[in-house]
């Protein structure tokens, strides 16, 4: 055989596999409320990092922000998109069980909180999801949540009396600030710097973590350390998305969401030990000692009626958790 012939057969031998394409990818598509460098951009940034090494490339995560929680609810719901970072403020639309985390006062600190959610109440929460077409997969956070404004500093429950205040969708938080005086005016997050800016509200109620991500010091001039509410976050997927995962690629898939809980809180501890410091150098008062006891027992009548509405006994397990 001459040699021309020899590289024109080896060329024909070669063609098929020049031609075959690349090893397929499965794309997964995640939605996250906030910037990147945020503390929920952290998380899905962690997620998207350890699932697509530990599954050796053949999963590719898209996260995408959208500023409309509960729209990115919907979309898991209904499967255009495959998950979602969220905060739980419109969660308890679609699973009411989650407004108990919401109400005020509840938890001690972030290690009661943390501790909760992930003992055997976060997880029997989580359970909930699947009866509304959704899986809570892994509880997440926000944080703790202050009360900002640009008309006058709060020290007392009686400066909150007329403010406007947006609130998330969310009945619990709405009922509190009613019953503290103040106008509560639900609206999703994508439009609340607008109506800052345009004063169409005076406030608005949100961790550490979200004001210095999304630069509210620009549009409010008064932050109080309120800690009112311990706001969860949690990340949501669509049932049809875990159930095409194989078992392994499953557990893949927990091992990835643990380590974007780790990165997210990982990330709200380091705001919150520096953001009052930051906020500050940006120009905003901060009023740091509160009277917390004033503003509990100024919320006494909405508690009560939180005993009735809402799981008592699970209230009750929640506030004398302790770790074992």
């Amino acid at each position: 055989m001459t040699l021309t012939r020899r590289l024109a057969l080896a060329a024909t031998l070669a063609a098929p596999l020049a031609a075959a394409p690349a090893l397929a990818q499965t794309q997964i598509t995640v939605q996250h409320a906030l910037p990147i460098n945020s503390h929920t951009g952290a998380g899905a940034a962690a997620f998207k990092e350890a699932f697509e090494r530990l599954t050796g490339g053949r999963y590719s995560v898209v996260a995408q922000r959208n500023d409309n929680e509960r729209e990115m609810i919907e979309s898991a719901q209904i499967g255009t998109i495959d998950c979602t970072f969220t905060s739980t403020g419109p969660v308890g639309n679609f699973v009411p069980e989650v407004r108990v985390f919401d109400v005020p006062f509840l938890f001690r600190d972030a290690a009661h909180a943390r501790g909760v959610l992930d003992s055997e109440i976060g997880q029997q929460v989580l359970a909930r999801f699947q009866a509304r077409g959704l899986v809570g997969v892994i509880w997440t956070e926000n944080g703790f949540r202050h009360l900002t404004n640009s008309r006058r500093e709060v020290n007392a429950p009686a400066d909150v009396r007329g403010l406007k205040v947006r609130t998330m969708e969310n009945q619990v938080h709405m009922r509190a600030f009613r019953e503290l005086g103040a106008l509560p005016t639900p609206m999703a997050f994508s439009e609340l710097v607008p109506a800052l800016q345009q004063g169409t509200v005076d406030g608005q109620e949100n961790p550490i973590s979200v004001i210095v991500a999304n630069n509210l010091n620009q549009v409010q001039r008064f932050m109080t350390l309120t800690n009112h509410v311990y706001s969860p976050a949690v990340m949501i997927c669509n049932p049809a998305t875990l159930q095409r995962l194989s078992t392994a690629d499953r557990a893949l898939f927990m091992e990835a969401a643990r380590a974007a809980q780790q990165a997210n809180r990982a990330r709200v501890s380091a705001d919150d030990a520096n953001g009052v410091e930051e906020l500050r150098r940006r120009g905003m008062t901060v009023v740091t000692q509160v009277d917390t006891a004033a503003f509990q027992s100024a919320l006494a009548p909405a508690f009560a009626e939180w005993e009735r509405t809402l799981d008592a006994t699970l209230l009750r397990r929640i506030r004398d958790w302790r770790p074992s």
